[in-house]
């Protein structure tokens, strides 16, 4: 059975931040950015309400992993739209990141969409793979 996706939502005015755990690789680029936002050692660990919706939109934009997107009331798309095109980014010690549509297949066969931005495992450590879960660091990774 497929494990459920927990995606969480913090709103501001028009704006929703949204928040997928399982996407995170931890660089701490919301943290060191906002952390006046982003506090994980508080419950909830974001609070939109402590910056505006353009320092919002700036920071969730520089998300490595796309676990931070954002959908603004009355639009459809989040802030990964109108890119067709696929690249790939090799993060130094860290994963790949590849932008764009992809589909995975893992070795049963079963195939999942992913858009966006989606962080490959390069270490190996990782408990989520094919994905990374920010494994790299705990084990010193050097790539």
């Amino acid at each position: 059975m497929a494990e459920r996706e927990i995606i969480k939502e913090y709103s501001k005015g028009d704006l929703t931040v949204v928040w997928k755990p399982r996407k995170c690789i931890h660089s701490a680029i919301c943290v060191t950015t906002l952390p006046k936002v982003y506090d994980p050692d508080k419950k909830p660990w974001i609070e939109p309400e402590n910056a505006s919706i353009d320092e919002l939109k700036s920071q969730i934009k520089k998300c490595p992993s796309g676990a931070l997107t954002y959908i603004m009331k009355g639009e459809t798309k989040n802030s990964e739209e109108g890119n067709n095109n696929t690249r790939v980014e090799v993060m130094a010690n860290g994963p790949l990141l590849v932008h764009g549509s992809l589909e995975v297949k893992d070795t049963s066969g079963k195939t999942e969409g992913k858009s966006g931005v989606t962080a490959l495992c390069r270490c190996g450590a990782s408990a989520n793979k094919p994905y990374c879960d920010g494994a790299h660091k705990k084990i010193n990774f050097v790539g």
